[in-house]
């Protein structure tokens, strides 16, 4: 579906562009797309867009990508900021294995 769309509108600087060809998609446009993909789904949980950014980091975070490549992909120019977006499950954290564990004594 994705090349299908693609070759129709060719889209010169964003994959889903706004109004105007290389324009951006309105923040208010893809509210309403997300709101009315959530209403088809028949989610009663609240749901938003930043929810949705939110998940995607901690997935990625939890999936094991370096929090850096997660800080570039979400263009945060500070790490602080991706630190404090991105929170690591206690499942997660109890999973590490120390160093000392490989030794063998």
């Amino acid at each position: 579906m994705l090349e299908t769309y693609f070759k129709q509108y060719l889209p010169k600087k964003w994959l889903f562009e706004g109004q105007t060809a290389g324009s951006q998609y309105s923040e208010r446009s893809l509210n309403l797309v997300f709101a009315g993909a959530v209403e088809k789904s028949l989610i009663k949980k609240p749901a938003t867009l930043h929810w949705l950014r939110h998940s995607y980091a901690t997935h990625l975070l939890e999936g094991g990508t370096d929090l850096r490549y997660i800080q570039e992909l979400l263009g945060h120019s500070s790490s602080k900021t991706t630190e404090i977006y991105t929170h690591v499950s206690s499942k997660k954290i109890s999973e590490i294995k120390s160093p000392i564990e490989d030794l063998d004594i």
